[in-house]
């Protein structure tokens, strides 16, 4: 059975995508979203070989239709995959995908002859996978306070300047009535509030990753996309080709943060969608930041995990994220030796909106009744808490709201992401270091501080300018 607030972010994505049909995986549990019906696989010979095998498959299965196999997008692209259907997305629930389940079958001995996958889920890619954490963010915070991280005191010089790309919701209209983001760029949202006035759901997220790397290295040039616009999910077989168009358009920049990924069906296995950018991505110099994931998990989160590859270790860096008090892991983030770093990630503070709205956007709230995972503090589980569902039936009909009018408080592997890269950025700027993968094993090779992540003794890297917040435990219930 999936989790209540997996199953609410279940429908609110399968809302805002009503022409590709979900479901959630794996079949047994609830791990990850992907597209119902379809599976993924390289184009060219592995495409036929899964095509014929899949369909003889079914035809010796009663219960399955082999006349549904078939491709159902180009056989050639840039991303070098294509989906194949196994059953017609209309039927069934979203409750695991038996279709699916036995392609996948199917292909297992192929795929041990093989010794390398050679078909997979068409994965949901998403800022908030699964726990969709925290429950009760963003949350308004006072303009006066300003931002954590505080903005560093470095100059901005646009022709030394370092280059981060952030993939991500883009920005709002006036996002640069806040100062910090005078040297941003990109791609506005596309739709900043639904009819009834209310901030959609992750607007913003890309305005919050663009402050916080602006606060961490001011001479920096952030280009915020929207690649993400469409409730911060994107399917796996369209996420590649956004990846190359991104590129396309601004050129191979020193740094990508990504704030977005998923598990697999393995755990173990990457994403065929992204396989040839980031073969493309090794043989650049960028270096991609990617966030761990926040499912509170050691299972592999893809791309991130690409971290612990020899052929990407130099071009792919893992973030998760410490609690606010930085001295341990937040309770949200997955964790794990393919994580390579830690930085502060809970109740970071920067700018959600801009600030010459003429009118405060709006958040909605339910009631979330308890914190995921049994941790004996806060876990940034408040009560009533914050759905983050605008569309959420079981709202009442006059619900508690929240006025954004600038900042906010907002917490996630999200967050932790562009505080390292911003720290990479620093780093190449303050040093005249022109190579981001270098600047990254320096800075690595450099930490002398830790926290305590499950038990482990992990590396963290806390910026000069953020500033510790104590955790909160709450008062037992009565």
């Amino acid at each position: 059975m999936a989790p209540q607030r997996f199953r609410e972010q279940f429908d609110h994505i399968q809302r805002s995508m009503p022409d590709v049909p979900l479901a959630m995986g794996p079949d047994d549990s609830a791990a990850f979203l992907y597209e119902k019906g379809v599976v993924l696989v390289r184009d060219g010979e592995d495409a036929r070989l899964v095509e014929d095998t899949v369909r003889t498959f079914f035809t010796e299965a009663p219960d399955l239709d082999q006349e549904q196999v078939r491709r159902v997008s180009p056989q050639t692209n840039r991303t070098g995959v294509t989906r194949i259907r196994v059953a017609d997305p209309g039927q069934g629930g979203a409750q695991g995908d038996p279709a699916v389940g036995h392609a996948l079958r199917a292909m297992r001995e192929r795929e041990g002859r093989a010794r390398r996958p050679l078909v997979s889920r068409n994965h949901v890619i998403h800022i908030a996978p699964v726990n969709a954490c925290p429950g009760d963010e963003p949350v308004p915070a006072p303009r006066a306070e300003g931002t954590n991280p505080a903005p560093a005191a470095a100059v901005h010089d646009p022709q030394s300047a370092v280059s981060v790309l952030v993939i991500d919701t883009g920005l709002m209209h006036d996002y640069r009535s806040w100062p910090q983001l005078a040297h941003v760029d990109g791609d506005l949202a596309v739709q900043e509030t639904d009819a009834g006035g209310m901030l959609k759901q992750y607007v913003g997220h890309g305005t919050f990753i663009a402050g916080v790397v602006s606060s961490v290295a001011p001479n920096t040039n952030v280009t915020v996309l929207g690649t993400l616009s469409d409730v911060g999910a994107m399917l796996e077989s369209e996420f590649g080709a956004a990846l190359f168009d991104s590129v396309d358009r601004y050129g191979w920049p020193d740094i990508i943060s990504l704030s977005a990924g998923t598990t697999t069906s393995s755990g173990l296995d990457g994403l065929l969608g992204m396989d040839a950018f980031m073969a493309e991505l090794r043989e650049q110099r960028t270096l991609l930041v990617a966030a761990a994931g926040n499912n509170g998990s050691a299972t592999p989160f893809w791309p991130a995990a690409y971290a612990s590859r020899p052929d990407h270790a130099d071009s792919v860096l893992s973030v998760g994220a410490l609690r606010s008090d930085g001295e341990f892991g937040a309770c949200f983030t997955n964790h794990g030796p393919w994580v390579k770093v830690y930085a502060p990630g809970e109740r970071l503070t920067s700018a959600l909106t801009g600030f010459d709205s003429p009118v405060p956007y709006v958040y909605q709230h339910s009631t979330f009744d308890t914190c995921r995972y049994g941790f004996g503090y806060a876990c940034t589980c408040q009560e009533p808490s914050h759905s983050g569902v605008l569309s959420d039936e079981s709202v009442a009909a006059k619900p508690d709201q929240v006025m954004f009018e600038g900042l906010a408080h907002w917490s996630g592997t999200s967050f932790a992401t562009p505080v390292v890269a911003g720290m990479v950025a620093d780093l190449m700027a303050a040093g005249g270091q022109r190579d981001p993968r270098a600047a990254a094993r320096q800075l690595l090779a450099g930490i002398a501080e830790f926290a305590e992540v499950r038990g482990a003794h992990v590396p963290a890297l806390r910026p000069p300018t953020w500033s510790a917040v104590p955790v909160v435990v709450p008062a037992p219930a009565v």
